[in-house]
């Protein structure tokens, strides 16, 4: 299985890609890529439309991602941060920082379909956030991915979501639960200090937990 670390899109709020944010002095995408390793991983690419994550020694996918973020506005759409693939693939979320126990539950859990891994309530004691946050995507059945974010845009041009389609929308619809709704038993829950961060002075919270 292939191991794909999602670096698309773009926040006007960054001065570089966040995903280069250093935590402790190294990259929060280096950082996955080490780990990734550690757990026995070798398969590893990035997903980006930037050519400056050719730097991290893995192959980087030139994916065109027309999400972005300006002047706090959402423009494009999120589902469109997906590298298909027609086989078995991992999605790993660029702006993460994971922790090793994360990373080894993601390799070796097992799917026959598609699993999500996220965090759920009750929150660890590190946990810097007061809600859930979704940070991989493990896909053994591909057509059902494709199928499921054709649905996305489709309902999301219906105004069928309150906000734009994240992950938690793609899921609902993966599951057939309830649209706008989180089903916090239907994934793999990773409750530690693995979060991802939303902007810059949030590297610095992660500096004192990791």
């Amino acid at each position: 299985m292939q191991y794909i670390i999602m670096c698309g899109g773009s926040y006007d709020f960054w001065s570089e890609p966040k995903q280069l944010t250093k935590i402790r002095g190294e990259p929060i995408v280096a950082r996955t890529i080490r780990l990734l390793h550690e757990a026995g991983v070798e398969d590893i690419a990035i997903s980006s439309n930037n050519e400056i994550f050719e730097q991290f020694g893995v192959p980087v996918l030139k994916h065109e991602n027309n999400y972005r973020v300006e002047n706090g506005e959402i423009k494009g759409q999120w589902c469109e941060a997906f590298y298909l693939t027609e086989e078995p693939v991992c999605y790993i979320f660029g702006d993460v920082v994971f922790s090793p126990e994360a990373i080894r539950t993601i390799v070796e859990t097992e799917t026959t379909r598609i699993q999500l891994f996220a965090s759920a309530p009750p929150f660890a004691s590190e946990y810097p956030k007061p809600w859930a946050e979704p940070f991989a995507l493990k896909v053994w059945n591909t057509d059902h991915l494709k199928d499921a974010i054709h649905s996305s845009k489709w309902f999301d041009s219906q105004g069928m979501f309150w906000r734009r389609p994240i992950m938690w929308e793609l899921w609902s619809i993966i599951t057939g639960g309830e649209l706008n709704t989180i089903d916090y038993s239907s994934y793999v829950a990773i409750n530690d200090y693995t979060c991802d961060i939303d902007g810059p002075d949030e590297a610095v919270m992660f500096e004192n937990i990791v």
